[in-house]
């Protein structure tokens, strides 16, 4: 019998979480002040001292870090442990300005190890699974995360990473793989090619997906299910705070867990910094409370959510947050409005489009356009023009109506748009060229 949760702290009271983690932020902050000449200065300059920390209740006093401040202190200037102690580094693609550089102690490995035990718990995944691991290893914090609670819980690690797509497709028939891990994006592209090959799903024994690393939607989760056979798992983490773990979603698909004993989560006001209610959608900020090498105060992830206290069925009692919406610097500001690429994506899936977009953002004179390119499914009639004429209709009414803006609708030919193993480009701005 496959165990409800994996460890009994998921299932603690509030009160006993919220003591935990005041005792966890104190030392930690009394951490970064001794051992982060970053932090030190910037408690200082503010007038914080350790001790004005004793709660969870005080965590708004203290101030917030930025992408920026591991740039500036790039690669180790705010690790809060000697390099000796430091025994893994990781570090982001750095597509903008200067990679974000982290590193773990033995400890903080273990800590991460047991997120992903629970995440995969969560998904179903117990010591007879054999876990398929298409997340990308190397620098990238997805493969080794994965791959590291899957041991844990002792099931079989099959470390495929990404790319070689035919090869992976034989591996799922082969290995008898039965837990599939990678971003959403590159799922659907498995589950596709699996369905051009003529593989029929009896032939493959997936059962679960843990899927993370980029927004998607319900409308993705339910297509990524169908091509696969499976029931499809939401997980949420981030380099600077841990890696894919830092939440998870259970079988009730209703949010994601987070695991507090390590992690305090607040919702902002990305714009004022203010911090909101339960239940208000804003900017997710982590503090880390039990890591050695890379502790962090606030840290603005810039994905906006929203979280919840509502009982969950599954008996946990750690906070929910809900499926990204997007990002804040990612967000779109197209003639004042806010757009999100997953509210297009929405859009496309109700109607029955596949879900390989891109959205083509331009500045004519003064005034910004929106064009969005999407792909035809393959059984459409490419010389139906009257036929294509009216889906482009039809999706640009439903866009206008979800946005609140007007956007051209341009359907192009299957495999048309660029695909991707790891996240996909939804944007292309081209403001920024002008």
């Amino acid at each position: 019998m496959k165990k409800p949760y994996w460890n009994p702290m998921e299932t603690a009271p509030l009160h006993e979480i919220r003591a935990m983690q005041s005792l966890g932020l104190s030392r930690t902050v009394r951490r970064v002040y001794e051992n982060v000449p970053f932090y030190h200065k910037k408690f200082d300059e503010m007038g914080i001292r350790p001790d004005d920390i004793r709660s969870v209740d005080d965590l708004a006093k203290l101030p917030f870090t930025y992408k920026q401040d591991l740039r500036d202190n790039y690669p180790y200037g705010l690790f809060a442990a000697p390099m000796d102690e430091v025994v893994r580094i990781h570090a982001s693609s750095g597509t903008t300005g200067k990679q974000t550089v982290v590193g773990y102690t033995q400890h903080d490995l273990d800590m991460w190890a047991e997120c992903a035990a629970r995440a995969l718990t969560a998904a179903g995944a117990d010591s007879s699974d054999f876990v398929h691991v298409s997340y990308g290893y190397g620098l990238f914090t997805g493969g080794l995360g994965l791959h590291d609670g899957a041991g844990k819980i002792g099931a079989s690690v099959i470390p495929a990473s990404t790319g070689n797509t035919k090869r992976q497709l034989q591996i799922f028939r082969d290995f008898h793989s039965t837990v599939l891990c990678c971003t959403p994006s590159y799922a659907l592209f498995l589950g596709e090619a699996l369905r051009d090959a003529g593989i029929p799903l009896s032939e493959i024994s997936l059962k679960y997906g843990v899927f993370g690393a980029e927004p998607w939607t319900e409308e993705m989760r339910r297509r990524i299910e169908d091509l696969l056979g499976i029931k499809a798992h939401d997980i949420y983490g981030l380099s600077e705070i841990m890696g894919p773990g830092v939440s998870y979603e259970c079988g009730a698909q209703k949010g994601m867990h987070i695991n507090e004993d390590f992690f305090i989560a607040e919702i902002i006001d990305p714009d004022t910094g203010e911090v909101l209610p339960e239940g208000s959608t804003g900017e997710l900020v982590f503090t880390t409370i039990a890591k050695e090498a890379l502790p962090l105060i606030r840290y603005r992830t810039r994905d906006i959510t929203s979280l919840t206290r509502e009982p969950c069925s599954c008996g946990r009692t750690f906070v929910k947050m809900n499926k990204i919406m997007g990002r804040s610097d990612d967000m779109l500001i197209i003639r004042g409005v806010n757009v999100f690429p997953s509210q297009i994506e929405s859009v496309l899936l109700d109607l029955g489009m596949p879900p390989h977009y891109l959205l083509v953002v331009d500045r004519k004179g003064t005034l910004d356009t929106l064009e969005v390119l999407v792909e035809m499914d393959s059984s459409m009639e490419f010389d139906a023009v009257r036929l294509i004429e009216q889906k482009e209709k039809e999706i640009r009414r439903a866009v206008e109506s979800t946005i609140g803006i007007a956007a051209k609708i341009t359907l192009v030919s299957p495999n048309t748009i660029e695909r991707s193993e790891g996240k996909s480009k939804r944007v292309d701005d081209r403001r920024k060229l002008v």
